[in-house]
């Protein structure tokens, strides 16, 4: 039994989903709540917390996204579809990104995804992710083996190094492929792909696809900053 907190300040919402979840018998709602706060006291315990992004507040609730993924295991499920929000939570924390306007069983996939300790975003969240880490993940303009290297890293930038293949390889996973979905993307073989994951863990000093996924978008994040 996946147990399930869902956060949301639209009564309508909660009891939506609340309605979803009950119908399937792996999963039980066991708190709902209008405000971060409603958790506090609660010592039955939950597997996944459903957390809204905007919580009231015409600002979204990153610093509780942070704190709570700490504890727990956070999916955000909001109206906001914003590559900003998108990235900001996944940066925060947050095990999974989906939109309200998802079909149900999207949705109900996303919770069985993050209980089990994965990563999950919805198809168009995943192409918001692919189109800002493909933007940022190439080399610079002029490189020619010269200077820098693969993935664009120069001889001042303390990032550990990533072959081309291997940011790559970052770029899907941080997506929420699988090992397999990626080798057929990328024209290799599962295998392939293994090995290309296992030398990004070592090199960057991650473990499962959530902390990946955070390492790709903390390589995004600095090659931003001028």
């Amino acid at each position: 039994m996946i147990r399930i907190a869902v956060i949301d300040d639209h009564e309508l919402i909660r009891h939506g989903l609340e309605y979803l979840l009950h119908r399937h018998e792996d999963l039980q709602v066991v708190l709902r709540g209008s405000s971060v706060g409603d958790l506090r006291g609660f010592d039955a315990g939950y597997d996944v917390l459903i957390l809204d992004l905007y919580l009231a507040e015409d600002r979204p609730c990153l610093a509780a996204v942070k704190e709570l993924s700490a504890v727990t295991r956070v999916l955000i499920v909001s109206a906001s579809g914003r590559p900003a929000d998108v990235l900001a939570a996944i940066r925060c924390g947050a095990n999974g990104y989906v939109t309200k306007d998802a079909p149900s069983e999207l949705i109900v996939a996303a919770v069985r995804t993050v209980a089990a300790g994965g990563f999950y975003l919805s198809a168009g969240l995943a192409d918001i992710l692919q189109s800002e880490l493909d933007d940022n993940t190439r080399p610079p303009a002029g490189a020619d083996g010269s200077e820098g290297g693969a993935g664009g890293d120069s001889a001042g930038d303390a990032r550990p190094r990533l072959s081309a293949r291997e940011e790559e390889t970052l770029s899907y996973i941080a997506q929420g492929f699988t090992h397999a979905q990626v080798g057929r993307r990328m024209g290799v073989s599962k295998a392939t792909v293994d090995t290309y994951v296992e030398r990004i863990r070592a090199k960057l000093q991650v473990g499962n696809k959530a902390e990946l996924t955070r390492a790709a978008l903390n390589r995004l994040e600095r090659r931003d900053r001028p």
